[in-house]
């Protein structure tokens, strides 16, 4: 088993740290450096009662100061999901995802116990909005692993948040809530594809942040990315040409060429949340 722990690692990184002996739960390890975003799923329902377990064991993540600041909301009615599948057009693969969740923030429990006793919300700031944000974020993640291990793929929607003002309407969301992501969810209809991920060395750092050699680390991931998983297309074309080596790098600099949630700010503000 540690040898597919290794190797799942040389597959995603390029490398695989000097691990002599298998530690304890090696086959976990393995298994979730092996993930895979999925996409495609099986025409076959998902026990809501497993759905909601998954919500518990998600939910048992750590949380900023035992705050508990995550909400899950379960879309199942058909009128709610079409309502925010149809915000979602370039996510065509939500559709027929068998279930549909989305992560928000809450930071407005927290308010009401001011309120109910009558004493000033005093750390009305940006780390109000920011620990809700990262605590929905660990519940995600945990909710990702969690499905992993009972066998679910599942593939996370951040473009929930290019419509976030229509998504809190459809889904009743008080002030001071907010959506973080969304994630589709079901049983895998195939193996699913690895992504390479940046070389440990760009992203894992000693004592210190380190960006020695930066571009030329970044070129070799682009032309190791390349070799295993090349780009089907390239965006905006009309705009950059086509260029004769395409990689993660030109790839991002790409999409993020066009503003984007520009308005999430205000969105957020809205939400009653002060950013200062």
């Amino acid at each position: 088993m540690l040898d597919r722990l290794l190797g799942a690692l040389r597959a995603r990184f390029g490398a695989a740290p000097a691990l002599a002996d298998a530690p304890q739960g090696v086959d976990t390890l393995a298994a979730m450096a092996d993930r895979r975003v999925m996409r495609r799923y099986l025409e076959k329902p998902v026990d809501p009662a497993l759905v909601e377990t998954l919500c518990a064991v998600a939910l048992s993540a750590p949380s900023k100061s035992d705050l508990q600041q995550t909400d899950i909301v379960i879309v199942a009615d058909p009128a709610q999901r079409a309502r925010i599948e149809a915000l979602l057009p370039d996510n065509p693969w939500v559709v027929p995802a068998p279930v549909l969740l989305v992560f928000c923030g809450n930071n407005r429990r927290h308010r009401l116990l001011f309120e109910w006793r009558d004493r000033p919300f005093v750390n009305d700031h940006l780390d109000a909005f920011f620990n809700a944000a990262v605590d929905a974020g660990i519940v995600l993640a945990t909710f990702v692993a969690a499905a992993d291990r009972a066998g679910l793929g599942t593939c996370p929607i951040s473009a929930i948040r290019n419509r976030a003002a229509e998504v809190a309407e459809i889904l009743g969301l008080p002030s001071h809530v907010f959506p973080v992501a969304g994630l589709g969810m079901g049983w895998p209809s195939f193996a699913g594809v690895m992504s390479p991920r940046l070389p440990l060395d760009v992203t894992v750092h000693r004592d210190r942040y380190d960006e020695r050699d930066l571009e030329a680390r970044i070129a070799d991931y682009d032309r190791r990315r390349e070799a295993v998983q090349p780009y089907r297309t390239q965006r905006a074309v009309e705009r950059f040409g086509t260029a004769e080596s395409y990689g993660w790098s030109e790839d991002k600099a790409r999409q993020y060429s066009v503003p984007e949630r520009a308005d999430f700010g205000a969105f957020v503000r809205r939400r009653g949340f002060k950013l200062d």
